[in-house]
């Protein structure tokens, strides 16, 4: 039953990721975009057990969007806690996103 569920799982994962290829996004990534739109800054931690991830994925992911300008890490009074905060930019490719996922 385990492994039936992670094939699904990747199964939809799959098909996101190619309606969502034309915006130049994966869907583990316009998750935390959107996640990130809905709630406002985040630490870290929070935000990947908000998103069901490993601390760890979400940094690789984190490093991606934070390159392209899409999210940026605010300054914290407790160096192990590093907020993410959505940017302008991040927020239009969200949106531009958006009816990509909608069709999905």
């Amino acid at each position: 039953m385990c492994a039936a569920v992670r094939r699904a799982a990747r199964s939809i994962t799959q098909h996101y990721d190619r309606h969502l290829r034309p915006a130049g996004l994966r869907v583990s990534q316009f998750s935390v975009l959107a996640m990130l739109a809905q709630t406002g800054p985040l630490p870290m931690s929070h935000l990947a057990k908000r998103l069901g991830l490993e601390r760890t994925t979400l940094t690789r992911a984190a490093t991606l969007l934070e390159r392209n300008g899409w999210l940026r890490g605010e300054p914290s009074r407790d160096a192990r806690e590093r907020p993410l905060r959505l940017t302008a930019s991040g927020r239009r490719k969200l949106e531009a996103a958006y009816p990509s996922w909608k069709a999905a």
